[in-house]
């Protein structure tokens, strides 16, 4: 052997590749699946991946990877990982991820470049036309950061800062975009471990700020709870009942905390704004102090924000808490706007409460006036449930799955009823959970993200609660499903119609035109979905009576495969007793 070989010999023993010191680097984090796709840039990272403990789960295309990879994170709690492939790869994902990135869900996105010594020669489907090879540009409108790896010895320190970026303050998602020579070039083995994540400290609030919120609670007559999505389950919902209960404060939640209190709590108003009960919206025009929690004031929860309907900030004082110092007083102004993690601040608060007021306050029917107008909510959908016509009302659909489900079962949504409905007027068990696409509200979010979710939760009854139009968007997850053992059940509402959006057509405009399905004939149109089901392995059942989607639920929950259930049903639109700009605007009302 020559010298100069014998040299080369030793320095390829010392060095590994980039791609297989990242996925050391991924392990390292616990990184346990990556979802994605597979193309040319990205070949040397799965192949350093085949060997490790990272389980690699594919998919059909790129949006359902990155909406696994996202209920893969809510259902953990750790950053989902999604792997995806230069242009067009790229560009499929980025509904996915903006989806992540607006309900501020951590998500690290990993995507194959074009090599980098071919940067703005205009390769293979490099990101170009008027600008040269940027293709980190079309996620930064949303995205917490975008890297764009120059050189391979930045792309352990690169990929911790992702990682720390996208689970650190206000999580969300991040890009992380390397030229697939990278991928290929030697590195030291110390790569791997060269950049350990830190321990997050997240902020607290300050002792005088505490006291100060404790007394405004203390002082108000009308006082009132708003939680939002950033309110997790654990040290803070425990909390925040205590508090709650202690000082008897109505709650009222956003569409992603639905479940942080059980709807069964007679403090609990339910949504306020556009599907909220005029009962609730009259607490929150009424109330004297609000305690908003890790919220942003939406859009349809705030009606609009105009002030005759819901929220009316003044009078009402505004104690608004959140770790995104850009939502604090963003929509409204605030009385004290505080820079916290709700996780901290919420006990703080409560235990502030508790050493100045020792003894529980009691508000004269208070509890007994919530709970009749809520009860009076779930009766009524249960009895309009009761309903024998086929096909299904909505709500028969939502009343036969609270009655097959375990109560511990997950609901993955998508829009329409599915999401709407549920979250308005279905009693979610205490135990249960609701997962939907909040910000983005992205048709075709659920039947991927339920599977993520599976894979999370193994053990656990998943269901994907899903519209036709929502399951005709993502048909990709169910091989999806199959492939990874994943018995996700795919309730699919089938009105044969983007139903929703039909509806505020006819509302607005006195018919339908390009929202639902319809065949050459002019007749209503639909795939087999049950069909489609059985042709990618899984299970199908198509509902053919009022009594046969119980019956169809129950074997599929017993079962335990993958199971497309298709559930004709009429459309019907979810009842709206709040208000919401976008009629005026349709009636040339713009305010």
């Amino acid at each position: 052997m020559s010298v100069d070989e014998t040299s080369r010999t030793s320095v390829a023993s010392e060095t590994v590749t980039a791609a297989e010191a990242l996925v050391a680097q991924l392990e390292s984090y616990g990184v346990e699946y990556v979802f994605g796709t597979c193309g040319h840039t990205n070949i040397a990272l799965l192949d350093a991946m085949a060997g490790s403990g990272i389980t690699f789960v594919i998919a059909r295309h790129e949006q359902a990877a990155a909406h696994a990879a996202d209920g893969y994170a809510r259902a953990t709690g750790r950053p989902g990982v999604l792997l995806m492939h230069v242009g067009p790869g790229m560009t499929n994902a980025v509904t996915g991820v903006l989806t992540a990135a607006l309900d501020s869900v951590p998500l690290v996105a990993i995507s194959g470049d074009v090599p980098s010594y071919y940067h703005g020669r205009h390769p293979h489907q490099e990101v170009n036309l008027h600008h040269d090879a940027d293709q980190t540009a079309i996620y930064r409108p949303f995205v917490k950061r975008a890297w764009q790896v120059h050189r391979v010895e930045d792309l352990p320190r690169y990929t911790e800062r992702a990682f720390w970026t996208a689970t650190s303050g206000r999580p969300g998602a991040v890009l992380l975009s390397v030229p697939m020579d990278h991928f290929s070039r030697p590195v030291p083995p110390t790569s791997a471990t060269a950049y350990p994540l830190a321990a997050q400290e997240r902020p607290s609030l300050p002792t005088e700020v505490v006291e100060r919120i404790a007394d405004l609670l203390l002082a108000a007559e009308k006082p009132l709870v708003y939680v939002g999505g950033g309110l997790r389950r654990g040290v803070a919902a425990d909390a925040l009942r205590s508090l709650v209960e202690h000082l008897d404060i109505p709650v009222v939640h956003s569409l992603m905390a639905k479940g942080t209190l059980p709807d069964s709590h007679p403090l609990l108003l339910g949504m306020p704004g556009f599907w909220g009960l005029e009962m609730t919206n009259s607490y929150t025009r009424e109330a004297d102090v609000v305690l908003a929690l890790a919220t942003r004031f939406a859009e349809t929860d705030a009606s609009s924000w105009d002030r005759r309907y819901t929220w009316q900030f003044p009078p009402s004082q505004l104690v608004q808490i959140d770790l995104d110092p850009a939502e604090i007083g963003r929509n409204y102004p605030v009385t004290i706007g505080a820079v916290a993690d709700v996780a901290h601040a919420v006990p703080a608060i409560e235990a502030a409460v508790r050493q100045r007021q020792p003894t529980p306050r009691t508000r004269a029917g208070l509890r007994e006036t919530i709970t009749t107008t809520r009860q009076t909510l779930f009766r009524d959908s249960q009895q309009r449930g009761t309903s024998a016509n086929f096909p299904l009302r909505p709500e028969r659909i939502l009343a036969d799955l609270r009655t097959v489900l375990p109560p511990d079962a997950y609901l993955v949504t998508d829009v329409g009823w599915n999401k709407n409905g549920v979250a308005q007027c279905y009693e979610l068990p205490e135990q249960g959970r609701f997962i939907t696409p909040g910000g983005a509200s992205t048709m075709g979010f659920g039947p991927a993200a339920a599977v993520g979710v599976q894979i999370a939760r193994p053990d656990s009854t998943v269901v994907a609660l899903i519209g036709d139009g929502g399951m005709g968007a993502q048909l990709p997850a169910i091989p999806m499903a199959v492939e990874q053992g994943a018995p996700v059940i795919f309730v699919v509402m089938n009105n044969r119609s983007h139903g929703t959006i039909s509806d505020l057509q006819a509302a607005s405009f006195g018919r339908s035109y390009g929202c639902d399905f319809v065949g050459p004939d002019g007749l209503p149109y639909s795939p087999d979905f049950a069909a489609l089901g059985r042709a990618c392995g899984a299970d199908g059942y198509t509902v053919d009576s009022a009594d046969a989607f119980r019956e169809a639920l129950g074997a599929a929950v017993a079962a335990r495969r993958p199971a497309v259930l298709d559930v004709p049903m009429v459309n019907e639109p979810v009842p709206t007793p709040g208000h919401w700009n976008i009629k005026d605007i349709y009636q040339g009302i713009f305010e």
